[in-house]
């Protein structure tokens, strides 16, 4: 059995944790929770599930970044208008500051991601 896709598999998580690593550093966020900065930057609010399912996390770690970003006044949450047993959440202006701040050429975008990034676009 080839091995060399797995091989690759495992080399493009390690760039992605090294990537994660320095974004933590630099801005104190994990990828997930910048992710959901960003998410949230374009929508005007979503639902804790619309959230989960647009990032394509469990409900439970969806909520897990929610609360992180919520406890750092990075994103709010409301009722909804419609049900009140709803919520839906929204970027701060905190959030959109900070978000404002996360450009990749502010930090060294790992050369195995940037081919990534860059068919992409």
């Amino acid at each position: 059995m080839d091995n060399k896709c797995l091989c690759s598999i495992r080399h493009i998580y390690k760039v992605i944790n090294t990537f994660e690593h320095n974004m933590q550093q630099q801005f104190q966020l994990n990828l997930n929770e910048a992710m959901l900065l960003c998410t949230l930057s374009s929508a005007d609010d979503m639902s804790a599930g619309e959230i989960a399912r647009s990032m394509d996390l469990s409900a439970s770690n969806a909520s897990k970044v929610i609360a992180s970003l919520e406890q750092r006044s990075l994103i709010r949450r409301r009722v909804c208008k419609q049900d009140s047993r709803c919520m839906r959440f929204h970027i701060t202006q905190s959030g959109s500051e900070l978000l404002s701040k996360i450009h990749c050429d502010s930090f060294q975008l790992p050369q195995e991601l940037n081919r990534f990034i860059t068919a992409e676009d």
